[in-house]
């Protein structure tokens, strides 16, 4: 009888629908992890925003000692060895208290680890299996320029730093085709069944 809990990683390129497709799964009653929300819990640790000092120096930090992150995302966006080295910071961190998370849903079928860089890191080589939500290059432009008010340049500085959405696709175990009409619940349910199922047969 399987008891741990499947690893499963969520991802998919910049704006395309990851937060809703994640949703959809929570509604489900499964555990998600939000890995971007538990990293941004970090810049109010003393400790972390030190290394933050050691990395970057005093040119990301405001008046008041909090850490200007618009700073910092305009710095790794144009330099791939500072999102590296950042990423190192960061990551270690995230997949630690990922760890504590499973532990603390261990009844769970299989919990969800979201998080856009799931292949450039390497989660994928720490879960069991990988969704990826797709949506194509030009129609998450369109999208992010609505809800960022970023130009397109911006928005493909940022894509560059991350694998390309077929490629992400081509990789996953399970695709979500996230475009407007399509039946996303149904996607979700169709992959929570055989994720259940899974968790079952191992």
């Amino acid at each position: 009888m399987a008891s741990n809990p499947l690893l499963v990683a969520l991802t998919g390129g910049i704006g395309c629908g990851k937060t809703t497709v994640l949703n959809e799964f929570r509604s489900l009653g499964v555990p998600t992890f939000v890995a971007d929300d538990v990293a941004g819990a970090y810049y109010s640790d003393p400790d972390f925003l030190t290394e933050i000092r050691g990395l970057f120096g005093n040119r990301v930090f405001l008046a008041d000692g909090s850490v200007d992150k618009r700073a910092i995302a305009s710095i790794v966006f144009s330099d791939p060895d500072m999102l590296h080295r950042l990423n190192a910071l960061v990551h270690p961190r995230v997949w630690n208290d990922f760890v504590q998370f499973v532990s603390l849903n261990g009844d769970a079928p299989y919990v969800l680890f979201e998080s856009a860089i799931v292949y450039e890191y390497g989660f994928d080589r720490m879960v069991d299996k990988v969704v990826c939500v797709y949506l194509d290059r030009d129609e998450r432009i369109r999208r992010l320029q609505l809800r960022d008010h970023a130009t397109r340049a911006q928005l493909e500085a940022r894509m560059a730093n991350q694998f390309s959405a077929e490629e992400k696709m081509l990789r996953a175990d399970y695709v979500i085709l996230n475009y407007e009409g399509n039946p996303r619940s149904r996607q979700v349910q169709h992959i929570h069944c055989l994720l259940l199922s899974a968790h079952g047969n191992r």
